[in-house]
């Protein structure tokens, strides 16, 4: 038998001789063949016994019966194949035909042979190397994006070209004319504005210079016109006596670069003139006022700063569309996805839309039951607002826009439909790019920057997402898609827990906080920040609903108002009671030290003194619930029992019906979590803090599996739980422990 290895020692190859072909394939596909052959292959030396049975034993490998008559071997001689010092096989052979021993002359002749036969393997396999990296070669200078030609420098005929310069020849080749023809009449521009007449100068002349070239831009022209700008690189490759044998030249075509130039050169104008338009609108008012202010009343002032006020705004608008072009070209927009429900950003969206002064009609056509998506809501809610926009520049006043949204595997698709001029079929291609022509403006066209498709573009795919247009053609409206990948939804929602009323309302998907302040106009405000920020508020301004407030919402966190009708905010907080360890921040108009310092000696969390940006009271709002989550409640001393479950806190055991279930760290932390506050749902956020640390309240996958893994030690089932349940889009928890009677305790607060 003899064997080839690969690099790593493995048997690669296997041929038998003096073996029926069935003994062969028998000895082959033994089920200990393949081990046994690499055991006996890991010496560097020859092998010579006359027992190689016992052999096998004293090498502590196991019994072999091999597809021989008898089924056993006496004499047996090895020796490996090795080119230096490269083991590339072995030689194994049994049973001399004349009968007797292997002697020492049998050794040295087969090891001789083994030598032979490596020098042959190396000799074949470096063949087969060599091939297999000229093809590879070969491959790779074909399918280049940079057209190569190699010329022999003696004829000047190209010994080979690969399918970029065919093609880039292709662009100056009349009708049924060979690359090698356009040699004959080819006239190449140098830099310096030299040209080179390849009718007067054959190919051969001009190449036997030797000249080397490195990223020069010269021009290619053909008599009729027709001329075409490359990059050239060439580069003489000699022979031993040092006369130049061939020439290497690389070619890019540089049409593409110059339409891109031309493209940014439009961009320039196009962004010039939509500055020029304000500044000079800003600077008409301005100079108006200025000059006629001794004799201008307020009322007559107000006209020019309003123009002055919307002006400012459509170049901010502008600057920001500039920037956020810039962060898609260099690949630095950021965005920060999370579970959110897309009727919300549709409806943050139509309300922006409306009140920007719009008249056409919204027709909102989600599809019911939508999954949450990963999303950005600041920046989603952009690309709605640019996609309506577009839709009603282009639509008559009077007709609809329409916005549906659908499931498409793991993402939901979003439309924007109208009813507008259309797009025609060559300028759908051209409608998201970065840089619009400015001739020819149309349907496809936009008021302002012209950069909201091209910014919609770079937020979708930042998301994973993508978007397209369709068009019927002009006049038949046009339809905007995009889509966006679905959150997770891992686990299927369990059925109902008849032990747990189902109190959970639209609008408390995210973190409850309760807003209470006196002043409408501030809680409309807070209302929206919190929204905006992906809260869940819960507003009032009456200080007596509180008390219920916080019965029937459970909030996470209070914003209070230091001063409200009939009661200090203070003394509210005190009589809080039970829900003392939700965290309160209170707003206040009053500064004073002693105001403040009495506030936190009473227990409150933080402290703002209004006017505040959102911004800060957002940053506030999530210190605060750091810090709650941070403390978090404390593990009982007492194992926690349900049914069959039993948590040893101190020991860290869990057993099940008395049987212990091994758990890792991530495992039990989780689970310890869910029974320290059994009966509870604790959000996803919440777990994800508390389980696996700040910073990990983004990416909901962890949490989600480390829930499969201890449903399955537990041999709880996601559709019909007994111990963990998970409460859609929310969180999960853990079932309530059983009273003495054996019965579900009533759960522990929403």
């Amino acid at each position: 038998v003899m064997t080839t290895a690969d690099e790593s020692g493995r048997i690669q190859d296997f041929l038998a001789s003096g073996l029926a072909h069935e003994q062969a394939r028998r000895l082959w596909e033994l089920p200990q063949g393949m081990s046994f052959f690499e055991a006996l292959s890991r010496t560097r030396e020859p092998m010579r016994v006359d027992d190689f049975h016992d052999h096998l034993r004293a090498l502590g490998l196991p019994e072999l019966r091999l597809p021989v008559p008898d089924g056993t071997v006496e004499s047996f001689l090895a020796a490996p194949v090795r080119h230096r010092d490269e083991s590339s096989g072995y030689i194994f052979l049994s049973d001399k035909k004349e009968g007797g021993v292997f002697t020492r002359e049998d050794e040295e002749t087969l090891v001789m042979f083994a030598s032979q036969a490596a020098l042959v393997i190396a000799n074949a396999r470096r063949y087969r190397d060599e091939q297999r990296a000229r093809a590879d070669l070969e491959t790779l200078i074909d399918t280049s994006p940079v057209g190569v030609v190699v010329f022999d420098a003696r004829t000047g005929v190209p010994a080979s070209m690969n399918r970029e310069a065919v093609r880039i020849m292709q662009g100056l080749l009349a009708p049924e004319q060979r690359p090698e023809q356009l040699l004959e009449v080819l006239t190449v521009r140098r830099a310096d504005g030299q040209e080179i007449s390849l009718e007067t100068l054959s190919v051969a002349q001009a190449l036997s210079a030797g000249e080397t070239v490195r990223a020069e831009e010269v021009v290619l022209q053909i008599p009729g016109g027709r001329q075409l700008t490359v990059l050239i690189n060439a580069t003489p490759i000699t022979g031993q006596e040092g006369v130049v044998e061939s020439y290497v030249t690389t070619l890019q075509d540089m049409t593409p670069l110059g339409e891109l130039e031309r493209l940014r050169a439009e961009f320039l104008a196009m962004v010039s003139h939509e500055l020029r338009i304000p500044m000079a609108a800003v600077k008409g008012a301005a100079v108006t006022v200025l000059g006629d202010s001794s004799e201008m009343v307020a009322a007559e002032m107000i006209p020019f700063f309003r123009i002055i006020n919307q002006q400012a705004d459509h170049m901010t608008g502008l600057i920001r569309d500039l920037l956020d072009v810039a962060h898609i070209q260099t690949g630095t927009l950021l965005v920060d996805p999370g579970p959110t429900i897309l009727a919300d950003l549709v409806d943050e969206a139509r309300s922006a839309f409306l009140s920007g002064g719009d008249r056409h009609p919204l027709q909102i056509d989600l599809a019911p039951d939508l999954p949450p998506v990963m999303a950005d809501r600041r920046r989603v809610v952009q690309v709605l607002g640019n996609l309506l926009g577009n839709a009603a520049r282009h639509s008559p006043e009077s007709a609809a826009i329409r916005v549906t949204a659908e499931r498409q595997g793991v993402h939901l698709e979003v439309s924007v439909v109208d009813q507008g001029r259309g797009v025609s079929p060559e300028r759908l291609p051209h409608l998201f790019r970065k840089f619009p022509r400015l001739e020819g403006r149309d349907s496809t066209s936009e008021a302002g920057s012209g950069l909201g498709l091209a910014i919609c573009k770079g937020i979708l795919e930042a998301h994973g997402g993508r978007i397209w247009a369709e068009s019927d053609g002009v006049g038949r409206g046009a339809r905007f898609t995009f889509t966006l990948p679905m959150a997770e939804e891992a686990e299927q929602a369990p059925p109902p827990d008849p032990t747990r009323p189902a109190k959970r309302r639209r609008g408390q998907e995210g973190t409850r906080i309760l807003v209470v302040d006196d002043d409408p106009q501030t809680l409309r405000n807070l209302g929206e920040d919190l929204r905006r920020a992906g809260y869940a508020p819960i507003v009032t301004g009456d200080p007596d609903e509180v008390a219920a407030l916080m019965e029937k919402h459970d909030p996470q966190l209070v914003l209070l108002d230091l001063v409200l009708p009939g009661v200090d905010g203070i003394e509210l907080m005190r009589s809080l009671g039970d829900s003392s360890d939700v965290p309160v921040i209170f707003l206040s108009a009053y500064g004073q030290d002693e105001v403040i310092a009495r506030a936190f000696d009473a227990g409150a969390a933080d402290y703002m003194v209004k006017p505040f940006s959102p911004t800060e009271l957002v940053a506030r709002i999530r210190a605060a619930l750091r810090k709650r989550l941070a403390a978090g409640p404390a593990e009982p001393k007492e194992p926690f029992v349900l049914g069959n479950l039993t948590l040893d806190y101190a020991g860290r055991r869990l057993t099940l019906a008395g049987r212990p279930v091994r758990l890792t760290n991530i495992e039990y932390r989780l689970l310890a979590e869910l029974s320290v506050q059994a009966g509870r749902v604790l959000p996803y956020e919440h777990l994800l803090q508390r389980v696996w640390g700040p910073g990990h309240t983004a990416d909901l996958r962890p949490l989600r599996a480390a829930v499969k893994n201890l449903r399955r030690k537990l041999g709880d089932r996601a559709s019909r739980p007994t111990y963990i349940f998970n409460e859609a889009r929310v969180g999960y928890r853990l079932a309530n422990k059983p009273t003495a009677t054996g019965r579900m305790a009533p759960p522990q607060g929403p």
